[in-house]
Order: C-alpha cells, then sequence, then structure tokens
C-alpha cells in the first residue's frame, strides 16, 4: 500500500445546467499500482456538494474540496483528512469561498495558506475572485484570511462579460501567486504575505478573447504555460519573478484548425522534466501534447491522442512521471495512460477508473 500512489476524485453529483448530467458520488480515494496498473477504491464520501475541484498535500493526509453549485451566491471549501492504514476519509470543517461557482484551489508550498479561485456567475453576495485561508493544527481551515476582486470584460460577450477567476496558482519560487482570469483574458499576479493579505504585483495580457484557465510551471521556474479556454491555443510565457510580470514567448493551438469552433480546453499538466506539456481538449475529446524547448520555452506540436472517452476536463500525472489520467466528465471514466518519457507519447492502456461524471483527479505517492 504504501508504494502504491492515491487517487484522489471529485464527481459531480448536483445537477448544473452548464454540465450534462450528474452522475457521481461526491469525494472518493483510490490506489493505483503502477506496475500492475490495478487500481482499488479506499473510501468515498457524498457528504459534500460538487468537489469539481481539490487539492492533496504532498503526504496525501488532507484534503481541500471546493463546492461549485449553480445558483449558489457562495460557494463553499471543504477539509478531509485522510489515513492511508485504514483508508477512511474524515471530515474536518468548511468555510464559504467568498464567491460563486468556486472553481480551484492550491495548497501554498510552504503548507500554510490555501487559495481559491471563484469563477463568478453575475452579481451579490461577496463576490470576490480569490480567497485566502490558513490551517488549524488538525489541517480544518480557519475562516478567511484576505481576499480580492477583479474588475473588466473581454470580447467575447457570452464568456467574457466580467471577470471570471478560473485558477490560482503559486510560483515555483514560491510567495507570488498567479491567477488565470478567463473573463478579462489577463493573468494577474500577487505576493503571498506572511498574513494571507495579497498584494498586487502586474497584470500580464493574453491575446484578446483567449479566455486563460488554467497553468502549468517549468520546473526552472523561467517559464509558465497557459491553457486558453476560449480560442483553444497553449501559450508559453516567460516570468520575471520580481515584478510578476509575465511576457510572451510562443503561442500554438491545441486542437486541429478544424476542430477549434466546436473546443473548449480545459487542463494543462507538465511532465516532471519539464520536456512536454499534456492539455485535454472538450470538444475534440484528445489529448495534446507538445515538446518545450528547454533553452527558449518555445513549443512544438507532438500530436494528439483521444481521450479515451468524452470531455476530458481534468488530466493528473504520476509522480513518477510514468502515468497519466484523464477524466473524461461525460464518459464517466478516468482512462489511464503510460507515458514514454522520452519521446513524450501516450498510449491506452485500456484500464480505467469507472466512476460517475469525474470533474478533478489528484493523484500522490
Amino acid at each position: 500500500m504504501r508504494d502504491a500512489c492515491l487517487v484522489f476524485v471529485g464527481s459531480l453529483n448536483r445537477e448544473a445546467p452548464y454540465f450534462q448530467g450528474a452522475r457521481g458520488v461526491g469525494l472518493g480515494v483510490y490506489s493505483f499500482d503502477e506496475e500492475t496498473l490495478e487500481t482499488r477504491k479506499l473510501a468515498e464520501t457524498s457528504d459534500i456538494d460538487n468537489p469539481t475541484f481539490l487539492s492533496v498535500t504532498p503526504d496525501g493526509s488532507r484534503l481541500y474540496a471546493n463546492s461549485e453549485v449553480f445558483a449558489w451566491r457562495e460557494g463553499t471549501v471543504s477539509a478531509y483528512g485522510f489515513d492511508r492504514a485504514s483508508g477512511t476519509l474524515t471530515y474536518l470543517n468548511k468555510q464559504p469561498s467568498l464567491g460563486s461557482i468556486t472553481a480551484h484551489n492550491t495548497i501554498t508550498h510552504d503548507g500554510t495558506k490555501l487559495l481559491v479561485a471563484n469563477y463568478g456567475m453575475g452579481e451579490g453576495g461577496p463576490d470576490r475572485a480569490v480567497a485566502v485561508y490558513g490551517f488549524d493544527s488538525d489541517g480544518a481551515l480557519s475562516a478567511p484570511l484576505a481576499s480580492v476582486s477583479h474588475k473588466g470584460t473581454g470580447p467575447n460577450a457570452a464568456r467574457q462579460e466580467r471577470s471570471h477567476a478560473h485558477s490560482v496558482t503559486e510560483t515555483i519560487a514560491g510567495g507570488t501567486a498567479i491567477v488565470a482570469d478567463l473573463g478579462i483574458d489577463r493573468l494577474v499576479s500577487y505576493r503571498i504575505e506572511h498574513d494571507g493579505n495579497l498584494t498586487k504585483l502586474a497584470e500580464s495580457a493574453l491575446p484578446p478573447g483567449a479566455g486563460p484557465r488554467h497553468l502549468a510551471l517549468h520546473p526552472n521556474g523561467r517559464f509558465v504555460f497557459v491553457m486558453n479556454e476560449l480560442d483553444s491555443t497553449i501559450v508559453s510565457m516567460a516570468l520575471d519573478e520580481a515584478s510578476g510580470k509575465l511576457s510572451i514567448i510562443d503561442a500554438r493551438p491545441a486542437v486541429p484548425a478544424e476542430a477549434r469552433h466546436a473546443n473548449h480546453c480545459a487542463d494543462i499538466q507538465i511532465s516532471p522534466d519539464g520536456r512536454f506539456l499534456y492539455g485535454c481538449n472538450r470538444g475534440h475529446d484528445s489529448v495534446v501534447v507538445m515538446a518545450v524547448d528547454q533553452q527558449s520555452g518555445a513549443l512544438s506540436l507532438v500530436g494528439h491522442v483521444p481521450c479515451g472517452g468524452a470531455t476530458p476536463r481534468n488530466l493528473a500525472l504520476t509522480p513518477s512521471g510514468g502515468h497519466l489520467f484523464s477524466a473524461n466528465q461525460n464518459a464517466d471514466r478516468i482512462s489511464i495512460f503510460a507515458r514514454d518519457a522520452e519521446s513524450g507519447g501516450l498510449t491506452d492502456t485500456g484500464r480505467a477508473i469507472e466512476i460517475g461524471t469525474p470533474m478533478c483527479v489528484k493523484i500522490v505517492r
């Protein structure tokens, strides 16, 4: 058991008009053996609403899950403990997210804070783009320590009528958070203060209508890769850590030209050695593989691999980099791929975790 990976899954269990069904249970925990490809369910709970995104501590002992419920003026963030020896999930507490359609969270590298991004729909309620939390001694969430809001619009009237903070990511060096705001085509950088306050450092523009969603960080700390949901591109950017400013190096389409009109990109992951990027395409139903030039940060297409289902929403690499999981939301299936470290190529193993409406998958050893 100790050598196996732990796989944490959030699945949709409440209907929302912008999702195609809610057939999930809530939170699930599985073991995965990279040698035999065996998966085994260890625990699950349905006492959480729509955990569409979650973060896990490196040892797998705690997880923090967002609840994204349509028409709630505020989402919630729930804390759970997981005991590896007994395979049990224990509810710790929850806190309001200070915004609606709570979309993403991340645990800071020093393990002292949780940063939460709220996509936001409509107006009313606290309507904060990002909220910051501390932890009690048992891992429970503190009340919110600080929050910030964003304002603005983009050219896509249907999707960019207001700010939509879709993710918050801490830089490799630590201490700086980058918020991808789909609604305003901006990456907004903040210094994370010791007391949890966020001090704005810079705003970095992406092409109008790009719709930045998720980020992947190169291990060297110099490059940031952006998955743009609305125009189906992957953008490589150079990070100036001191100023928080990002500048565009390269941009590549994530799908073939004929597929762009019916595609919405979702997640992006990077191999442990920083040589390859993996992005998921909803509509084209593929995983795009890009190679990264290690000196310049430029991108080149390796290829597209069918995702093994429909509507791949989230990806996760095992810590070894040997396998990639694709959470295929509308196929009720998390497909498992073997990854070739030299070529970056993916091979569908035919193995999967069968689970209703998977939204997020996280893997630790």
